[in-house]
């Protein structure tokens, strides 16, 4: 029997009401983590006492701290050791498991000896294999991977005390319902199960009345929604190209109070000191400030003294600028319901504003849970070019020039330059341009090219999830037409209809096998007996080589140019038995199943077959 919970919460809880292991709940805090957001106050109670639970939720939720915070709690109470892992994460990609290992590993900073293993396909066994041999407490992984470590008995889930499902309407659409039913038959009976999904179709039913026992249903409905007036532009950079991509939108772009909004404390002085040193009147708060200089510092942004706060979530609740024409998510916020909050402080009261997200490839599929928690578009922001930027910095350097001429007395400066001209024979205008170089103090108005900040996505691509025109006889859409396919070259897959194939598991087996991401995949036709599908003209040869041996529902693709004759029926290569080589699967496969496995099958617990979204893979 499942009890159910709709998130009627009377009042927000603290973090400090849920139960949490000290050690843990100073962790939370220091983070600047000051009240939970409805999934996280709901789950995190029943997870403490030990109940399993449904969460339902979508992306953006704050669903990792959600199950990521009583994991631990539970561990820091143990403090024994285990013959295995404590906690096993599944999330249907590596993205995603990387990022939920990051975020256990900022929640445990204040566990003696924690340690994290990520395991996904695309990467060497090797690392993995160590790291599990040194005895890893939590272990997040895809669903493929983490079979082939129990195949291999590097993997013991005997002793596991938490089991977490990530997204597993995701996982089940991309084919893993068999691996996830055989990871539950390998755990013990005593194992907490926290199931979280985006939506509740038949195969999760089937899942939880098989598996978890009595769990608490908690729903969570997102009722995010900005202003219309708040223009929202996203910005796809390395973590480490930020400072330089946020100084260039600056210099062109005219705003007048800023917000910027970072994860921790010491970020905001750190990130508050390298824009002082770029020339720009910036000043950090936090909880580490006193509230009496906190106040003072946002009256100076009010009064026009600074231009630029930057802050924590925390330390800028309540706040109510007028000038604030711009935020800035310098750090990708936790949770849709943060973003939404964080961009609130500009466009009030009917006033225009403007909102950045700066965010990293890794980041790139929270976009998406945004989009639908504001019901906005957030558009591609494009960075000023390397020649608007050089007119900028002349255009403010001439005004410089311009204002000191018209206020500033200069007769005895320029008899001084007189004579400096007439003693050393220079041309006044070399004496002005050393002068110059002189206020410049080195800085050049030309402006150097940025480095590349990676692909951003194609908002066109995989966007549609009802059948149309060019959808198969079982009402799957066979097409998937991007605005762009130049620079693309046809790829052909001995694989089709005739295997009952899906577009989602084409895009699933070349991202996760290939070590590419989906954006980088085009158009897909899928036939008869093979498939068409569009790659990256200048993909790196060693991505082809990695998905040579890679199967399909059992199947090799048998990946190759298309010729662009007819098909004379299906051609597949020899199956190549990887346990007698040296190396076996190192390279070739991400999640790696044995010959004749149906890892990418959608029939066992009756996915969505008709759902290809680009964007989730």
């Amino acid at each position: 029997m499942t009890e159910t919970s709709q998130s009627v919460i009377p009042e927000t809880p603290a973090f400090s009401e849920l139960g949490l292991h000290p050690s843990v709940l100073a962790a939370v805090e220091s983070l600047g983590y000051e009240t939970p957001s409805p999934i996280q106050a709901e789950t995190i109670p029943a997870l403490v006492e030990g109940r399993d639970v449904i969460g339902l939720a979508q992306t953006g939720t704050g669903k990792t701290a959600a199950f990521a915070l009583p994991v631990l709690s539970h561990l820091a109470e143990s403090g024994r050791a285990l013959d295995g892992p404590f906690a096993l994460v599944l999330t249907p990609t590596r993205e995603l498991a990387l990022q939920v290992a990051e975020a256990f590993t900022a929640y445990a900073t204040n566990l003696d000896d924690f340690s994290v293993l990520p395991i996904y396909g695309g990467q060497s066994y090797g690392p993995q294999l160590a790291g599990l041999k040194r005895g890893a407490q939590v272990v997040v992984g895809t669903p493929g991977r983490i079979i082939d470590h129990l195949k291999k008995g590097s993997l013991k889930l005997a002793s596991l005390e938490h089991l977490v499902l990530d997204e597993a309407d995701e996982m089940l659409k991309m084919g893993f319902a068999e691996d996830i039913e055989e990871i539950f038959k390998q755990t013990g009976d005593s194992r907490q199960v926290a199931l979280f999904s985006a939506t509740m179709p038949s195969s999760i039913h089937r899942i939880t009345g098989k598996y978890l026992s009595n769990p608490k249903e908690v729903r969570v409905a997102s009722k995010s929604q900005t202003g219309a007036n708040i223009r929202q532009r996203y910005f796809m950079v390395q973590h480490s190209h930020k400072l330089d991509a946020l100084t260039r939108i600056l210099e062109v772009e005219q705003y007048d109070g800023i917000i910027m909004f970072v994860r921790t404390k010491q970020a905001t002085e750190e990130l508050a000191e390298k824009l002082r040193a770029r020339g720009f009147k910036a000043s950090a708060i936090n909880g580490d400030i006193p509230q009496q200089a906190r106040e003072r510092t946002v009256e100076m942004l009010r009064e026009g003294k600074i231009d630029i706060l930057v802050a924590t979530d925390v330390a800028a609740r309540g706040l109510d600028v007028e000038r604030i024409s711009l935020v800035v998510n310098f750090d990708i916020p936790h949770d849709t319901e943060s973003y939404v909050h964080r961009i609130g402080r500009t466009g009030r009261a009917g006033r225009s504003g403007e909102a950045i997200l700066f965010i990293t490839p890794r980041e790139q599929r929270l976009l998406g849970s945004i989009e639908r928690a504001t019901k906005q578009k957030v558009e591609a922001l494009v960075m000023p070019s390397v020649e608007e930027l050089t007119n900028t910095r002349i255009e403010k350097f001439t005004k410089r020039i311009d204002d000191v001429l018209a206020s500033t007395e200069l007769t005895e400066l320029a008899t001084i330059i007189e004579q400096y001209e007439l003693s050393r024979n220079v041309p006044a205008t070399d004496i002005a341009a050393a002068l110059a170089s002189m206020v410049l103090d080195g800085t050049s108005l030309r402006a150097e090219p940025m480095p590349e900040p990676g692909r951003g996505r194609d908002r066109d691509a995989g966007r549609g999830r009802d059948a149309g025109p060019g959808a198969g006889r079982d009402g799957a859409r066979r097409e998937r037409t991007p605005r762009n396919r130049e620079g693309m070259v046809t790829y052909r897959l001995a694989v089709g209809r005739n295997e009952r194939l899906q577009p989602g598991a084409v895009v699933g087996a070349i991202a996760n096998e290939g070590g590419i991401t989906s954006k980088q995949i085009g158009h897909i036709d899928i036939r008869s007996n093979h498939t068409l599908v569009d790659l990256p003209q200048d993909l790196d040869p060693s991505v082809l080589k990695k998905l040579q041996y890679t199967e399909i529902q059992g199947r090799p693709i048998d990946i190759r140019p298309d010729s662009g004759r007819p098909s004379s029926g299906r051609t597949f290569t020899k199956k190549r038995n990887f346990d007698k080589q040296p190396g076996a699967g190192k390279s070739f496969r991400s999640d790696r199943r044995p010959s004749g496995s149906k890892k990418f099958s959608n029939d066992r617990f009756g996915s969505d077959r008709n759902s290809y979204d680009r964007d989730r893979y």
